[in-house]
């Protein structure tokens, strides 16, 4: 998939009633490898379940959740552990690149081939009606799906170790995203979505203008 004029800029990817872009390697002071060993071995790790149509499912990968601010999604709660010195210095690598600010970030751990992530809009109330979501991933190479909720088009993206994939616009309210499992042996992956919670920084905003007033 050719559509990078530069490997150090974000570049928009053609998206129908979204908007999506995309950087081959986000800059770090420090090697992908660094960043999956470190983030695989630093993480605490959960094995969540979600509610789907009423019933409990056991999530086919381990998350964590960090940051500022508590997060729901399909009847699951998460109070975040505070970012971690790693974290930070991913997060201010993708606030540079991005132009936009993140307060939270949900970590995937993708560790084979039978983990995976089930098609899903992240369309919370919390994420405000514009979601932007920056997407880091450090690891193996998996497919990123996208499917469009009435058209049914689908786009998939290749996501390589050091990437940084941004949804913004109306992506979450037109399109679905996931990640299947796969028939071939895999190695592991870390996934990072930074997010801005907005009802967390109505608060940050409210305090800061009752200490101006």
């Amino acid at each position: 998939m050719d559509l990078f004029s530069s490997p150090s800029q974000l570049t928009p990817i053609p998206l129908v009633d979204g908007e999506l872009a995309m950087l081959p390697q986000l800059p770090l002071p420090f090697s992908n490898e660094e960043a999956l060993g470190r983030l695989i071995a630093e993480t605490a790790w959960k094995a969540e379940s979600i509610t789907l149509w009423g019933k409990q499912h056991p999530q086919p990968r381990l998350t964590a959740w960090h940051g500022e601010a508590r997060y729901t999604y399909s009847g699951l709660t998460l109070d975040p552990l505070p970012f971690t010195a790693l974290q930070l210095a991913i997060k201010a690598a993708v606030e540079e690149e991005s132009g936009h600010r993140f307060n939270s970030v949900l970590l995937n751990y993708y560790r084979n081939e039978r983990d995976s992530m089930g098609m899903h809009s992240d369309d919370e109330p919390e994420l405000g009606p514009q979601p932007v979501i920056a997407s880091v991933s450090f690891g193996e190479t998996r497919t990123f799906i996208l499917k469009h909720k009435r058209s049914k088009e689908t786009v998939k993206v290749d996501l390589p170790s050091g990437s940084l994939l941004l949804m913004s616009g109306d992506t979450q309210r037109n399109w679905l995203h996931g990640i299947n499992k796969s028939t071939r042996s895999l190695n592991p992956r870390v996934n990072l979505t930074f997010r801005i919670i907005v009802q967390y920084a109505d608060i940050l905003s409210d305090h800061a203008n009752l200490r101006e007033s």
